[in-house]
Order: structure tokens, then sequence, then C-alpha cells
């Protein structure tokens, strides 16, 4: 598939979105009902918070599997099964009658659903060549929609109608799309058949990591996403248990959170093309460092709710810049490649999501400091990270 055979590019970046806005919406339409959850199913609270965890490591998984699948036997098959499966596993967890069957119907719902994903930043990259970042921003734009009302949705739903209703909605919210993915995406056509396809499958992999520059800005974006996991595990307590907001307050603060990745990904958009993705990223590695230096500081001062929002709505913003950027060069390398260095770069980003809340859990204290902390940590990571590409590339 190629901007060549795409007749207008930008008619499909709605539906590109739509596809990615699966995750997000998998993850925090269900946030309001967690402990509705933990009643029913006659468990902990913990327990069912473990079950993000789960679904970011059946993520990474899925990535690791669909995303060499995806170059040999084409983009849109992959969607197809993605979407089915999700929306199969959706309505499975309607009907989970036990904790251990809601925490295996949310690890192969999020597998599956990785099918779905990992194609997208491969056609994106294909109908934007270099100004890939570009690209990405537009579907990222459109697409953080989805966590901006998600939670919003899930308490509309839970307060109407119950929680098993959340993932009827998003079984049909995945009937929906697969329709209009089998109207609107064009096929790509896959590589030539290979007998010895596990050879290839391996050698993909191989040839991704051998890249010393791209290997660093892979682990850059995955340094950012944690940060980013960290806040999604973390920012329910820090609002309203550490801080005491209402849930409306908690879903306004949220929203408002959210905004900032859009705004830095409508400036990403605006300035790529003239300053390009490698500048922008090491822009957006010190950025990062001040935004969470400056998170860190009002967490230690406890300086309150409002302040505490501040630095978090600024923090998002510094690793949208990061993310975008990162993703763009490791594609644009790898054009070929696509779907495999998604995988590497989504199998080690929700891989170490799924890491957060057990990190978070070990280093809890009583107080946000574990969260604190870990940004901290992240973004310094990440600054190292370009210090060290900027070595490998000798720019």
């Amino acid at each position: 598939m190629s901007a060549a055979h795409i007749k207008n590019p930008l008619r499909l970046l709605p539906l590109l979105a739509s596809i990615v806005a699966i995750s997000p919406l998998a993850i925090d339409m269900y946030l309001p009902a967690m402990p509705t959850i933990a009643e029913e199913l006659s468990t902990t609270p913990t327990a069912v918070q473990n079950s993000l965890s789960i679904y970011m490591a059946g993520y990474a998984l899925g990535m690791l599997f669909f995303g060499p699948i995806a170059d040999r036997i084409g983009r849109r098959r992959v969607v197809i099964i993605g979407l089915l499966g999700f929306a199969f596993f959706s309505v499975a967890l309607a009907f989970a009658e036990s904790i251990e069957s809601f925490l295996t119907l949310r690890f192969f719902q999020a597998a599956v659903s990785s099918g779905a994903t990992v194609v997208v930043p491969g056609v994106i990259r294909d109908m934007y060549g270099r100004h890939t970042a570009k690209g990405l921003s537009y579907v990222s734009m459109i697409m953080m929609i989805a966590p901006m009302i998600a939670p919003s949705i899930g308490s509309f739903i839970l307060h109407f109608t119950g929680w098993r209703n959340i993932f009827l909605v998003l079984a049909v919210y995945a009937v929906l799309i697969l329709a209009l993915v089998l109207w609107k995406l064009p096929s790509s056509m896959p590589k030539k058949k290979n007998r010895q396809w596990l050879r290839e499958f391996a050698n993909n992999y191989r040839s991704v990591f051998a890249n010393k520059a791209v290997r660093l800005d892979i682990f850059t974006s995955m340094f950012a996403t944690f940060a980013f996991f960290c806040y999604l595990t973390s920012i329910s307590y820090l609002y309203i248990t550490h801080f005491g907001a209402s849930e409306k307050s908690f879903s306004i603060l949220f929203a408002i959170n959210v905004i900032g990745l859009f705004i830095s990904n409508i400036v990403n958009s605006r300035i790529v093309e003239r300053f390009g993705s490698r500048k922008l990223l090491r822009f957006g590695s010190v950025y990062a460092l001040f935004t969470g230096t400056t998170f860190f500081t009002v967490l230690q001062l406890d300086l309150g709710l409002y302040a505490t929002a501040a630095s978090i709505f600024l923090l998002l913003g510094s690793l949208a810049f990061i993310t975008t950027n990162s993703d763009a060069l490791v594609l644009n390398t790898f054009a070929e490649k696509s779907g495999t260095a998604t995988a590497v770069i989504g199998t080690l980003r929700f891989g170490s999501g799924a890491l957060a809340g057990p990190l978070l859990a070990l280093l809890f204290d009583g107080t946000p400091s574990n969260f604190a902390w870990l940004v901290l940590g992240s973004v310094v990571l990440v600054l190292l990270m370009q210090l060290l590409n900027r070595k490998a590339v000798n720019i």
C-alpha cells in the first residue's frame, strides 16, 4: 500500500485513528467500574486493577506476533482478524463470572486486538513517507478524543445499565470499525511467499535490533511510554484518594491532561516538516526532563491538586513529542518491515507498561512519591538514550 494507491490519504486518517482508539477505549472505559466489578466478582479492587497490567502484557505479546504476520500476509487481513477477535472477547468479558475468567479474557482481548492496531503506523508511513511524524501526529490528535471521553462514557453506562454493558459497547464499536475497514481500507501487497518464513520472521527482528541508532530510539519511546503508563495506573489514586477529588472532577482533570497530548501533537504536525523528527525528538527529551522534574518537585512539596494537574498537563505534552517522533524515525528506517518495527516498539512499550503497576505497588509507601520517582527516572533515561544516540550517529 502506498500513497499512490490512495486517492485521498487524508480521508483514511479518521479510520486509522478509530482503529488505534480501541486500546485507550478498552483501557479507560472500565476504570470507573473497577470497584463494582470487584464487588460483583467477589474479589479485591487490587485484583481487578491487575487486569490493566495483564491487558498491557497481552497487547505486547500480541504485537510481537502480529507485526511480522502483517508484513507477510498483508495489513488488511490482520486488521480484520484483530477487530473480529476484539469483538468476540469483549462479548465474552460481558459474561465473565469470576476474576480468573475476567483476567484471562482481558489478556486475549488485548493480544488479538493488537493485530488491528499494529498495522496503522505502517499505513501512515506509506502515506506520508519522510513526513511520517506529521501523519502520526494527525492520527494521534483524532485518537486523543477516546481517552478524553472514555471514563465519562464508562461512568454513564455503569450508572444506567451496569458494568457488563461497557464491554458490549466495546464489541459494537469494533464491529462498526470493521465495517468501515471492509469498505475503506485498501489491501496491501504481502511479500512474496517464503517457505522459510520462521527464519524470515527472526531475521526481521534481528535486523531491527541490529541498528544501534534505531535501538536507542526504540528505548527512548519505551521509557517515555513507561512514564505515561505510570500516570495511567496512578492517576485515580492521586486525584481521588490522595487529593480527595470527586469522580466528576476526576473526569474533568483527566480530560484536561489528555488535552496536553492533543496540543503537542498539533504543534508537532505544524513544525515537523521545518525542523525534522530528530531535532524535535531531542527537544522533547530535554523538555521532558524539565516537565518531569517540575512534576516531581510539585508532588514532593505537596503543592495541591491543581498545581499537580498543571504539571501533569505539561509532562504529557512533552511525552507526546518523544513518542511521535521516535516512532517516525524508526518506521522511516525500516519502511519495508514496518510491521516488525511497529511490533518491536509496541512490545517494549506495553511490556514496560505491564511492569508499571507492579513497580508502583512495590514502591508504594502510602504517598504518591513512587509515581514521582518513576516518572523522574523515566525522563532521565529518555534523555540518556538520546545522548547516546547522538554519539552513535555522530551528529
